[in-house]
């Protein structure tokens, strides 16, 4: 199966990538710079000059895209348009690493994380740029997308534990009440469903077990 990771150089790109090669994946990065992660090709591309050519004969594309400053926000919608205008009408998957903060916590789906009195307010503009570009992406009718949103506490550093908990929408807890999973178990999460194609134009969610 032939992939290719956008932004594979971030924290979360790289140990997707990492996973990739690792599950014997043909693995190419698209980097804005030099190459650092265990991909053995790389293109080197500004994820908002993608162009359909450049993601021509993948069968699934990675959106591994981050922005914390308050000026680069809006980049996640930006960003995300551009690969889904490049994958349009094409058989290629779009999977993309997501966020949290949109999920919900009650079964009206009318509440989410965000909206809680313990979310942290510094991390509220980056919870509701993630949620919009979520928003525009369930409109996209013509890519095959799947948005794959980590626990709460989502930890760079985190234990390998090699197993996790599938949901969908709704935030989930593992058996001991916690919303947490390792970089590195996403990661797994993300290569399974890559390989899988399971979730076709839907939203999933992982906890780490």
């Amino acid at each position: 199966m032939k992939i290719a990771v956008v932004c594979a150089n971030g924290k979360a790109g790289q140990f997707i990538t990492k996973e990739a090669v690792k599950r014997g994946l043909d693995v190419t990065a698209i980097v804005r710079g030099e190459n650092k992660s265990a991909a053995p090709k790389s293109v080197s591309r500004d994820v908002l000059q993608v162009v359909p050519e450049d993601l021509k004969g993948y069968d699934a594309v990675v959106d591994a895209f981050g922005a914390w400053t308050e000026e680069t926000l809006p980049l996640h919608s930006v960003s995300l348009k551009v690969l889904c205008d490049a994958l349009s009408g094409t058989n290629a998957r779009l999977l993309v690493v997501g966020g949290a903060g949109s999920l919900y916590v009650n079964p009206e789906h009318t509440v989410q994380v965000s909206d809680g009195p313990e979310f942290p307010d510094a991390f509220k503009p980056l919870a509701k740029a993630m949620a919009d570009a979520l928003e525009e992406l369930r409109g996209r009718m013509d890519v095959k997308w799947t948005y794959i949103s980590p626990a709460a506490d989502f930890q760079a550093e985190g234990e390998r534990r090699g197993e996790y908990i599938l949901g969908g929408e709704e935030l989930i807890l593992n058996e001991k009440g916690e919303s947490v999973i390792s970089y590195e178990d996403y990661a797994i999460a993300m290569v399974d469903e890559i390989i899988s194609g399971n979730h076709i134009q839907e939203r999933i969610s992982v906890v780490g077990k």
